[in-house]
């Protein structure tokens, strides 16, 4: 899913990441990015650009987000969708 918010309030940087991680992750959210919600928790999502990936909560309430992890993702990691255009990528 395209996850994107057209007006961001901000967002809350609880575990002190570089402030080039958090302008990154507003960037993504402004833009929209592919997503993908926790499904055991309502307002969590697995957020990817290229080559990070971010985890984050967005307040039903206030609309901000709040960034609980960023990690860099593998480079041999391949989405489900490049598994579909090209099988051979996605054997073990």
């Amino acid at each position: 899913m395209l996850l994107r918010i057209n007006d961001l309030p901000g967002v809350c940087n609880l575990r002190n990441y570089p402030a080039e991680i958090v302008k990154e992750l507003e960037g993504l959210l402004l833009s929209g990015g592919s997503a993908l919600p926790d499904p055991k928790r309502k307002g969590f999502y697995d957020l990817h650009n290229d080559d990070r990936a971010f985890f984050i909560y967005v307040s039903p309430v206030t609309g901000k987000a709040v960034l609980l992890a960023s990690w860099l993702r593998p480079e041999q990691e391949v989405s489900q969708t490049d598994c579909v255009e090209d099988a051979d990528a996605c054997t073990a």
